[in-house]
Parts: C-alpha cells; structure tokens; sequence
C-alpha cells in the first residue's frame, strides 16, 4: 500500500490559518507639538515677566495719587520725583494720557516700572525698581510711502474726504500752497496728485502724517508742483519749490485765517450793512465761526492792539518801512503792542465787535501809507534756492516728477 504525504498539506493548513490572524496595521497616533507663545515685549521690557495695569490719566489724578493707589508710599513717590524731575516731570501729567504700570509676579507684588506716553510715539519709563532712573525713548516707527489723486466738487476737505483721506493731509497741502493759491477761490474741477509718507508702530498702528514728498495742484488749469527740498532754518520746516527751484514761500500768506469764505471784497462802493449807506470798503471781510484763530500774515512788529467802536477789537501789524496790515473785528486779541510775530503766528480770534453783523475779521493792507487791495499787489517772494544747491534739487525733482506723471488726474 502506498503511503501518502501529509506534509505539503500541513503547511497549507498552517500558511491559511497564519493569514487568517495577522494583526491589523497599527493606525499612527499623531502627537501635537504645542509651541510656546511668543513673549510679549513693549517699551523693552519682556511683559510676561510682570504684573501689567493699564490705565489712561484721569481727572484728578497725579504721579502720587496714581502711585499710592498700587501700594508706593509717600516717601517713596517724593525720593522718585526728586530724583527723575529732569527727565520726567511728575506734576505735569496730562489727563487722557495713556500709562502702564509693572509689578513683579511675587507676594510684594511691588511696583518696578512706571510708563507715561506723551504721544503714540513719544514715552518716558521710570525705573522704581533698584536705583531710581528715567528715560525718554521711542515706539519703533516704520514710514510707507502712499500715492493719491482726487479731484475738487466744492473744498479741498471735502475732496480729500471723499477719498477716505485724514483731514491733516488736506491741511498740509494748503499749507504748502498757501503763498500761491488762494483757497477761497478754488475751483470745481481742479485735481490734485500727492506723494506723501505715513507713519506706523510696529507696521500696524497708524501714528500720523509724515511728510509730504511731492504734489502737483492744477488750479484754473495751471499746474503748480510742490518739490519737498531741505527745512527752514528758523522754524525747522520743510522748504517746497515748484519746477524751477523757486520758493512756494512768500513774504505774505493769502489770507489771516484758513478754510473760511470771502464775504466782502476791498472796494471803494459798498453799502455798509450796520451804518446803512454807501462807503468805500478798504477791507477784505472772511467770514468764519466765533474762535477760528487768525494769524499775522507776515513777519514783523505789533504796533496796535486796541479796541475802538468802529473796528471792535483789533490788531495791527508793521511788516517793515512798506508794509503794515490790520485785523479787525476779534473776540479776543492775542498779540501785545511791541510783540514781534512771525509769518502764521495767531495774533487773535475771529468775532464780531465793533461794527459787524456776525462773525468776520476784516483784514486791511497798507503800502506805504496808503490802503490798498492785497489781492492786486504784486508781493514778494522769500529768499530764493542757494544756486550751490540747485544740481542736487534738481536731481530729486527729477526723480520725484517722473513719479507724479505716472499716476492718473482723477476726473469729475
């Protein structure tokens, strides 16, 4: 009888059974890595480090009141003030400023650090921690430059409004052109273009108007540039000059007052509204809200500063042996007889005394001796561009206008 094999059978049975009970694959189990926060750090200081309180100066408040209410005694708060008084001043905290207080993380809980901020940028840290000390420093601030073009409908605000823009850029541009062009008489049409920078803590907070780089103002379709180029040396200003390196500045600005409307002109026939008869009207009358500050419109020497019934309160100003002005009609003046004002300094405030129906200055400009029509004198200019510095203004000018061209007038 022959004999049969089981063998190969066997390891069939086994190889089947095996496959039958191979474990599942193992799913993986993913572990999350928790990454530690980042510190926060402000003004130097690594804030996880302390206890932080914000607060902003309220009415009443002082360094001492502030201090006492986060455990810092008397003695303490006096030796402080004693010893930082030429770095920060303690008693001249100013209500709405904002102020940040750090306290160690122990039991004490002591009071290490005290920040005032001046403004967004400017802040003063004073160190109660060890040996008493302060210091001035600033935010980190970052400048982007931003381009914009806008067209006129019926004000400069209101274009620069309708163009999501801050109020401070209207201000400065007719601030720059204000030698030039008179803004009473700006028209619906004209268009502008602007190069300006902005300013930025930490990229993100938006800290103001930088500066204004360069600017093209077409007024009854003339263009006038503005080229930013070095700063006044008495005032610390930017200096603008237009294509051929001409000072915008000039010995007198266009008008005493800003963002108002002409309500009378110089003429020599006017019905006068109070006295109710025809008269000669030596005067340019701006019409403006009770308070609207008015300004010297030149450099010079305060000679008047009085009060008649006539011209209510008044001031009048001598710019040298050719020039003199007169403001009348204030609610309040704001310059001395003998005081020497400089071109935009605010020598009083708009209202209506004297012989006025609402609230105007009238502004009035002689010529040696003689009144006449601002509007009609050809005045002169400030001190011209140093021609050693013509090749470098230029150059930037240059630069600056190609910059311009490339971006497009807006239309009505």
């Amino acid at each position: 009888m022959k004999k049969i094999s089981y063998l190969p059978l066997i390891l069939l049975i086994l190889i089947a059974v095996g496959c039958e009970f191979d474990e599942a694959p193992k799913e993986e189990v993913q572990t999350e890595i928790k990454k530690p926060k980042p510190s926060i750090k402000e003004y130097g200081f690594t804030l996880d480090d302390y206890q932080v309180y914000r607060d902003t100066v309220r009415s009443g408040d002082s360094f001492g009141a502030i201090m006492d209410s986060h455990g810092v005694t008397r003695g303490r708060v006096f030796e402080v003030s004693e010893k930082v008084k030429d770095v920060f001043d303690p008693a001249r905290i100013n209500v709405g400023k904002p102020y940040t207080i750090l306290k160690s993380k122990d039991s004490l809980s002591n009071v290490e650090v005290f920040i005032y901020e001046e403004s967004r940028i400017n802040y003063t840290v004073v160190n109660l921690k060890d040996s008493i000390s302060a210091l001035r420093n600033k935010k980190p601030v970052t400048i982007k430059k931003n381009i914009v073009s806008g067209v006129i409908t019926s004000s400069l605000s209101a274009a620069m409004d309708n163009e999501g823009l801050s109020i401070l850029l209207a201000d400065k541009l007719a601030d720059i052109y204000q030698w030039k062009i008179d803004f009473f008489k700006i028209q619906k049409g004209d268009q502008f273009k602007i190069i300006y920078n902005e300013k930025y803590i930490n990229d993100t907070v938006y800290a103001g108007l930088a500066n204004i780089e360069a600017a093209v103002l077409t007024h009854y379709k003339n263009p006038y540039y503005a080229f930013e180029f070095g700063k006044d040396s008495l005032s610390g200003f930017a200096k603008f000059y237009d294509e051929e390196a001409n000072s915008l500045q000039s010995f007198f600005l266009k008008a005493p007052l800003k963002y108002s409307r002409i309500s009378s002109r110089y003429t020599k026939r006017r019905f006068h509204p109070v006295q109710k008869r025809w008269k000669a009207h030596k005067g340019t009358d701006y019409a403006a809200p009770t308070g609207t500050p008015i300004w010297s419109t030149a450099d010079g020497v305060v000679i008047k500063s009085s009060y008649t019934r006539g011209n209510g309160n008044y001031v009048k100003v001598r710019h040298n042996d050719k020039y003199t002005t007169q403001y009348l009609h204030m609610s309040k003046r704001n310059a001395k007889v003998g005081q020497r004002v400089k071109q935009g300094d605010v020598i009083g405030y708009v209202g209506s005394t004297g012989l006025a129906t609402g609230p105007h200055v009238c502004y009035r400009f002689w010529v040696y001796g003689k009144q006449v029509d601002p509007y009609k004198q050809n005045l002169p200019s400030s001190e011209p561009l140093k021609e050693s510095l013509k090749p470098m203004y230029f150059a930037k000018m240059d630069s600056l206008k190609k910059d311009l061209g490339q971006i497009k007038f807006k239309e009505i």
